[in-house]
């Protein structure tokens, strides 16, 4: 079993044809990919509640595609209508977390918005996806010990700010990292499963910015053990989006 916990669908503003449902379905029959938890690049860099109901009618396209809703931290009220009006029903077999994207949103996460569109994902019963660069690994694991129910999952694991997830897991036990990055540095994986255990730890691609191999590689290199492969690969993102 294989569930990605860190994708996207649609266009990016970067020179690369990705726009299609197909190229996630693709990627998935490739790499044997289970599930994907994806959210829409419209909604994380434009508009939010556009992009996630854009993102709605593509889901049905394949049963392994799982919805992650946008939340912009400036922008709640239209946040706590996309919540109310995209679980509704089935819904919520769809969409199973949300995602916040710190720097395109330009929204600190040590800011009390942050915080805010946390305490909103969490009063919605969702796990939240928050991207993170640098020491932000830290402050994402300060509002999780602040937000009473909080679960967050490190998007990059910190990317550039790895050293400090042993740091940020021992600040509060309700936040989890997912590792992709475009640039991986050597050793990284095995590091910090050796420094925290792996029933923190999740695979993510960010596909469809990059290929899922660059993060297949880099967990093959982390050689990991049967245990931690399950844990790592499926059975965390199971307990935590309960897919």
């Amino acid at each position: 079993m294989l569930i990605d916990v860190h994708a996207h669908w649609g266009p990016w503003f970067f020179s690369m044809d990705v726009a299609s449902i197909d190229v996630n379905i693709d990627g998935m029959d490739r790499f044997g990919i289970d599930l994907q938890l994806v959210s829409s690049i419209e909604g994380i860099v434009y508009d939010a509640p556009a992009g996630n109901r854009s993102l709605a009618e593509q889901l049905p396209a394949d049963p392994r595609l799982r919805g992650m809703l946008v939340v912009d931290p400036r922008r709640l009220d239209a946040a706590r209508a996309d919540l109310d009006e995209l679980l509704a029903g089935d819904g919520r077999s769809r969409w199973v977390g949300a995602k916040i994207h710190s720097e395109y949103s330009r929204t600190p996460i040590s800011s009390p918005a942050m915080q805010a569109a946390v305490e909103l994902t969490t009063e919605y019963g969702l796990p939240t996806l928050v991207h993170t660069w640098g020491d932000t690994v830290v402050d994402l694991a300060d509002v999780a010990a602040r937000v009473q129910g909080a679960r967050v999952l490190a998007g990059h694991m910190g990317a550039s700010g790895w050293p400090r997830v042993p740091e940020a897991a021992e600040r509060s036990d309700r936040i989890w990292f997912e590792p992709c990055w475009s640039a991986p540095e050597a050793n990284r994986i095995r590091w910090v499963l050796d420094q925290i255990g792996s029933d923190r730890l999740m695979f993510g691609t960010d596909a469809t910015l990059i290929d899922p191999s660059v993060a297949l590689g880099a967990f093959e290199a982390a050689e990991l053990s049967e245990v931690e492969r399950e844990a790592i690969m499926h059975r965390n993102a199971e307990a935590l989006f309960g897919v």
